[in-house]
């Protein structure tokens, strides 16, 4: 390769390494140093502490009660999300009349803006005039506050966010449906294979990896989740109350900048620690022989 072929290839290459630089590697580096000082959204001079606010972080109860709650919303969205969207590729995985007319509108809450699909939701789970609620009148049920009452709350915001991206597990569930050679079936069938063996040997196998997939994708954004509860429950609330939202109270409402700094680090360890353990198991199935 000639000295010109170099300079083609850094003219290529040279402006998206600046741009990466530019707005993630510098302020990764930058909030990382903040860390280490006392430096406040408004006002005072910036002093180096050392690990004092780390120290402050993990001895606050907030953050892992934060902690806690996140898990248990990535547990639960991630999970209903995963059976519900893999049951919904199953049923959708032939062809049909209509198919595509169907999945387009099952596909449409995976498109829309969290923030837009927060303010539609305050609507329909709105305790006085909500449709749900009135829905439930109607028969005679309960009708809770959805997004007021302390139970709710975080129920709610569960509720709405495998609404959202159920379909996309939908998706990556059909596409992996789809790669399975259909003559892995006709010889289960021959054998006379029944249907939960068909299922367990054939279908659930072939399909984990890019299921693996889809689960690390979305435990990687539910983690940092907080659009969706800014727009509904509000980012005060203790109730719903997880790691990015706590986050946006230190900084924006306390005005701790440096140990929001300290927060923001822990949450992208805690982001790399899951999508690291994820990606491995990932490679061991890859691994591992049919």
């Amino acid at each position: 390769m000639g000295p010109r072929d170099r300079k083609l290839q850094f003219a290529f290459v040279g402006p998206a390494l600046a741009l990466l630089v530019l707005f993630n590697v510098f302020p990764l580096l930058f909030n990382i140093a903040l860390s280490f000082t006392n430096a406040e959204l408004v006002g005072s001079e910036r002093e180096f502490v050392g690990g004092a606010n780390y120290s402050r972080v993990f001895t606050d109860p907030r953050f892992a009660d934060a902690i806690r709650r996140t898990a248990s919303f990535v547990f639960l969205a991630v999970g209903i999300e995963l059976c519900l969207g893999f049951s919904l590729a199953l049923a959708l995985r032939r062809e049909f009349r209509g198919k595509a007319a169907l999945l387009t509108t099952l596909l449409v809450p995976m498109m829309l803006s969290p923030a837009v699909i927060g303010l539609f939701w305050n609507l329909i789970l709105n305790g006085n005039y909500g449709v749900l609620n009135q829905m439930l009148e109607s028969v005679g049920l309960p009708t809770p506050q959805w997004l007021t009452s302390r139970d709710w709350k975080f129920t709610s915001i569960v509720l709405i966010d495998v609404w959202m991206w159920t379909p996309f597990m939908m998706l990556i569930s059909l596409a992996g449906l789809s790669s399975i050679p259909g003559s892995l079936y006709e010889a289960a069938q021959i054998d006379r294979a029944g249907t939960w063996t068909i299922f367990r040997r054939i279908t659930l196998p072939l399909c984990a990896p890019l299921l693996g997939l889809a689960v690390l994708l979305r435990a990687t954004d539910a983690l940092k989740q907080f659009d969706l509860i800014m727009a509904t429950t509000g980012p005060n609330d203790t109730s719903t109350e997880t790691l990015s939202t706590l986050l946006y109270q230190v900084v924006f409402r306390d005005g701790r900048l440096a140990i929001g700094s300290a927060y923001a680090c822990l949450v992208l360890v805690l982001v790399i620690a899951v999508a690291t353990a994820f990606t491995r198991y990932l490679e061991a199935m890859n691994r591992r022989p049919a």
